[in-house]
């Protein structure tokens, strides 16, 4: 037998034994919810395109591995739950933690182990969410979309509003911040905006509208070059306008419109530093709502690791419970119902966030509070 590392001897005894029974139900209900999870949401899409629009299969198979870490995630804190449920409800079915008790292991002590390798899973779920995750995932749509030949590029979008707030100067040499510009474009493609159309309402009295067949950020004068249209000059106090074409027109706007324009519209692509970037362009824009969904988005992917906490929580002190015994198949089941129950709690919780009843953070940590409340609860009623 190999002799154990200095390190592994210095944990107690009694937390390496509950370890190991601890990693064989976490590492089947990782392989069970992942397996379960990739077959519906990926599998029998990718088989039909398979034989319906002639997607190749290594293509395919390149996609699902590229997939597999979205999956992961969602199965951690499920496995967590299972492995903590069934690993001490087979050690209570067979009286070993009563014969803890016996010699004065207190129930507390009992899930420990249980609580630590929740915590580890907490910190690998937060790793694979923000630094794993949305990579793959974007690498798996560009790389369907290339096989199926369409367009790949995230550098699109349509209908780009953008709305710029600023301070003016008033006639009485007082300023007041209000809506300097507003910056609209049909289509965004490859750096270029198509069918500009841009107000500018930042000098008193007068009004400026600029048309445009594209606009283009110029990095080396630091403005929009915008080319092939029409400035129209509106003087509010006489009603007078001016107006004039131009094939090419230097514009001092920041380049924010097309860093708006390249946002992703899907949370789950962003890491937590781009997705705190777009929050900030979006409240800047003005686009309050926009903006308040994300801050929930951001909340929630600090909260949702939390949840193997919860889980660990909850699977131990179910599972610790004198003569509890669940095989496998009602582990699974139960942590099902558990898990179920849980993330509808969130999702209301979360739309009620997104709607501005709640504020982000009670939006997302609510959930996890109430479940650490329940598995303290449960954890109570079983060391009685």
């Amino acid at each position: 037998m190999q002799p154990l590392r200095p390190w592994v001897r210095r944990i107690p005894l009694l937390d390496r034994w509950l370890t190991g029974e601890l990693m064989g139900p976490l590492l089947f209900g990782i392989a069970a919810f992942t397996a379960v999870s990739l077959s519906v949401g990926v599998v029998f899409e990718l088989v039909r395109r398979v034989a319906e629009s002639g997607l190749p299969l290594i293509t395919a198979m390149l996609v699902l591995l590229l997939r597999l870490p979205g999956f992961l995630v969602l199965s951690f804190p499920m496995a967590t739950l299972m492995a903590t449920l069934l690993a001490y409800s087979r050690l209570s079915g067979s009286s070993e933690l009563t014969a803890l008790r016996s010699v004065g292991v207190s129930t507390r002590r009992m899930v420990v182990p249980a609580l630590v390798l929740a915590v580890v899973m907490s910190l690998l779920t937060f790793v694979f969410n923000d630094l794993i995750v949305p990579r793959s995932n974007l690498a798996a749509t560009n790389t369907l979309e290339r096989a199926l030949g369409r367009a790949i590029s995230s550098d699109k979008g349509d209908n780009i509003l953008y709305s710029r707030f600023g301070r003016i100067k008033l006639e009485d040499g007082e300023s007041t911040r209000q809506l300097t510009h507003i910056f609209y474009a049909r289509k965004y493609r490859q750096g270029e905006m198509r069918d500009v159309t841009l107000i500018d309402f930042s000098r008193l009295g007068q009004r400026q509208m600029l048309m445009a067949e594209t606009g283009e950020w110029n990095d080396d004068k630091g403005m929009w070059e915008f080319r092939d249209g029409r400035i129209l000059n509106i003087d509010e106090r006489t009603g007078g306008t001016t107006s004039a074409q131009f094939d090419r027109y230097l514009y001092p706007l920041s380049r924010d419109p097309q860093e708006v324009a390249k946002l992703p519209t899907d949370a789950s692509l962003m890491t937590v530093g781009q997705a705190r970037r777009a929050e900030r362009l979006l409240r800047e824009a003005n686009n309050n709502k926009e903006a308040r969904r994300l801050r929930v988005r951001i909340q929630e992917k600090f909260a949702f690791p939390a949840i193997c906490l919860v889980f660990g929580l909850i699977g131990s002190s179910l599972g610790v419970r004198p003569h509890s015994r669940t095989s496998r198949s009602q582990g699974f089941g139960i942590s099902v119902l558990l898990i179920f129950g849980y993330y509808l709690m969130s999702f209301i919780f979360s739309s009620l966030g997104i709607n501005g009843t709640l504020a982000p953070i009670p939006a997302a940590w609510l959930p996890v509070i109430l479940g650490l409340g329940a598995g303290v609860w449960l954890l109570r009623q079983a060391s009685r």
